[in-house]
């Protein structure tokens, strides 16, 4: 059986929403061992919908819809796939009755728009919503080819999937080998250094290597393919510790971790604390680290130091310093750093002061130069210089300059407590 997936929306086509549903339901089908070969998005138009249906089912067997199952008049999913397949719609009263529950439980009147949700296309099954109104359809209108419809809001969509959905195909014995993978992130090296690195695990068939890179950090991405997720971890393994073997420091973690996630971890395994100072990137730093559940165990908090007086009030930043060598530099990164774990006696400080454009960069300190800083509660403190190019976007320098000091920091936990990743 091979799958198809088409996302209808034309707030998909003018990117005005992320598709996030086309993610979810792809990883889905490699997890349930279902082919899957082809994405469409088509906007609220009936023709074209039509057209996209008419090569579906040419080379589909399965046909996923999200969207399009509202009850506004551009709503028009399932109305154009019964009108396609030239058979009548027809009021089902368990729809309606589910409905007006739903809303009296809210204090809400359902309203005449509603009424269209419960018209689905004859001999269909319904597909129940047990969280929205709009319900979807499972339905076979022709030999060989199966329809499920899903609302766009995603956490509709994931639970009718999971309750609904996957039961079903699985009853159907359309699930196969399972397709489970795992994802390194790396951090410190480029995409095409560490490609290179692991050349020869590129070339496997089964699993599967391969790389991605977005703001700085890379991923290598081992698939496997096998009966269970038990044998596809079986094979997943070796290849990963290859991998390991091969990059060292330069992994930082697997899957969901985060380069914060990771600092914290090693914070905690070390008994240390963190405080941060912070001029370019604004506190992206410290919403980095806060992002972590329990962070307040090992984050002592930061110092938002945007303007010069703050440098030199809260962080005892020299003025002198300021005026020969200017906020962007070694001395002043370095006595950010310092100043942070003095005001909040942390084990450890981070700062970061650099130019995210896309004005105020000169010939000798152009947009993307940054300066961070990292010092110890003993006394010990560097800075380091990067340049991350006046081409890059104002949000891109301060993420990366952000996980940059994070990764700095890794490097120096990582090596003092001797941890594996």
């Amino acid at each position: 059986m091979i799958a198809e997936i088409i996302c209808v929306g034309t707030e998909l086509l003018l990117g005005d929403i992320l598709n996030t549903n086309a993610q979810y339901l792809a990883q889905e089908l490699a997890r349930l061992g279902i082919a899957h070969y082809y994405q469409t998005v088509v906007g609220d138009n009936p023709e074209r919908i039509k057209q996209v249906l008419a090569i579906a089912t040419q080379r589909s067997q399965i046909l996923i819809f999200t969207g399009g199952l509202g009850p506004t008049p551009d709503d028009l999913t399932v109305a154009t796939i019964a009108d396609y397949f030239n058979t009548p719609v027809i009021e089902r009263p368990e729809i309606i009755e589910d409905i007006t529950k739903k809303f009296a439980h809210r204090g809400r009147t359902m309203t005449a728009s509603n009424w269209k949700q419960a018209l689905i296309p004859e001999g269909a099954s319904i597909l129940p919503n047990p969280i929205g109104s709009a319900p979807g359809i499972i339905w076979q209108p022709v030999t060989n080819v199966t329809i499920m419809t899903f609302p766009g809001v995603p956490t509709e969509m994931k639970l009718m999937w999971q309750e609904t959905a996957v039961p079903y195909m699985q009853n159907q014995g359309w699930c196969g080998e399972t397709i489970y993978s795992r994802t390194l992130k790396f951090w410190g090296i480029a995409e095409s250094a560490l490609a290179e690195k692991v050349a020869p695990l590129l070339e496997m068939k089964n699993p599967t290597v391969a790389p991605y890179a977005n703001y700085g950090e890379v991923k290598l991405r081992i698939s496997a393919c096998a009966k269970s997720q038990e044998l596809a971890d079986k094979l997943i393994l070796p290849v990963e510790q290859k991998i390991r073997d091969i990059a060292g420091i330069d992994c930082y973690g697997i899957n969901d971790d985060s380069i914060a996630s990771v600092v914290g971890k090693l914070l905690l395994d070390a008994g240390e604390t963190l405080a941060v100072a912070e001029s370019c990137t604004g506190g992206g730093l410290g919403s980095m680290l806060t992002s972590t559940p329990g962070s307040s165990q090992y984050f002592y908090g930061g110092v938002i130091a945007y303007e010069n007086i703050v440098k030199i009030s809260l962080l005892d930043v020299s003025q002198e310093d300021l005026a020969t060598e200017g906020a962007v530099s070694h001395p002043v990164a370095k006595q950010m750093a310092n100043g942070v774990v003095k005001k909040l006696g942390s084990n450890w400080g981070i700062s970061i002061t650099g130019i995210a454009g896309p004005g105020g960069g000169t010939e000798s300190k152009p947009v993307g130069l940054v300066y961070i800083g990292i010092a110890k509660i003993t006394g010990e403190v560097e800075s380091f210089e990067y340049r991350f190019g006046a081409l890059r976007s104002r949000d891109w320098i301060r993420r990366v300059s952000a996980c940059t000091a994070l990764d700095l920091l890794r490097r120096k936990l990582y090596l003092s407590v001797g941890k594996t990743q």
